[in-house]
């Protein structure tokens, strides 16, 4: 692969100058700001009760107003929202080349195609560790404003690994979304593979084989399931194969539209 640096270079280029890295940016701001006010009322459950905002049960399942359930809401957010939201941003960053019809004009530059694919997929790393770094940040802020209780140091350190890893899992699982963003010549595509992905998820947590499917992967290890090595073998091979047909993809494919 030949002009890396300058592959990635120009991706990092397009993604600034265009408003997406602020839109996902704000919408993921969104996720530690409604958690805050999640820990606001179930403070105060008793007012949560009269207003209708939180039955007694829905205080049972939630758990109480301290840093341990708001680290776990995060961690929630960043494998279940995480699906959606990278995969969003794998499918700007692959599909807009057919959206705006500047994939010809993209393949005619003397630069390998197989550099081209390995760059999109560095900036969408990027862009995602970036987004969770940012809510990380946010949900400190946001936890220390609305009163939460000190606790250990071992308590987040512990929690930031789980959102880390949970993270590092999830932009794992975005790379097969790249190849149906190149295949389908846009956005639409992607989109209807992540709605169904995150259907099928659901129905393999009900069904209890949520630990074998790809996409249900990040949540259980989110909210602390007892995962096997299959677990991480199947989400390695799911990426690797992800990227292996994106590289295919544009390396043979016929690019004429």
């Amino acid at each position: 692969m030949n002009n890396i640096a300058q592959a990635i270079w120009v991706e990092m280029l397009k993604a600034r100058r265009s408003r997406m890295p602020v839109l996902t940016a704000l919408g993921y701001s969104m996720v530690p700001l409604m958690l805050g006010f999640f820990m606001v009322v179930l403070r105060d459950p008793e007012m949560a009760r009269r207003a209708g905002l939180i039955t007694t049960k829905a205080q049972i399942t939630m758990g109480t107003a301290d840093w341990q359930t708001y680290i776990k809401f995060l961690a929630l957010a960043t494998g279940a929202g995480g699906i959606i939201l990278f995969g969003l941003i794998v499918s700007w960053v692959f599909g807009r080349e057919y959206s705006d019809r500047t994939v010809k004009d993209l393949l005619a530059l003397p630069t390998s195609r197989s550099a081209i694919v390995f760059a999109k997929f560095i900036v969408v790393a990027v862009w995602s560790a970036a987004l969770i770094v940012l809510i990380c940040l946010l949900g400190l802020v946001v936890g220390t404003l609305v009163g939460l209780e000190q606790v250990p140091v071992g308590i987040f350190l512990r929690g930031g690994l789980t959102i880390a890893m949970t993270a590092l899992l999830t932009i794992a699982l975005v790379t097969p979304i790249g190849f149906f963003a190149s295949a389908g010549h846009g956005y639409l595509p992607p989109i209807g593979i992540m709605i169904l992905v995150m259907a099928l998820a659901q129905v393999s947590n009900v069904t209890g084989r949520g630990e074998y499917f790809p996409w249900a992967i990040p949540v259980l290890y989110s909210q602390g399931e007892a995962l096997g090595a299959v677990s991480f073998v199947i989400v390695i091979l799911t990426s690797i194969v992800g990227i292996a047909a994106t590289f295919g993809w544009w390396e043979y494919a016929d690019q004429t539209k």
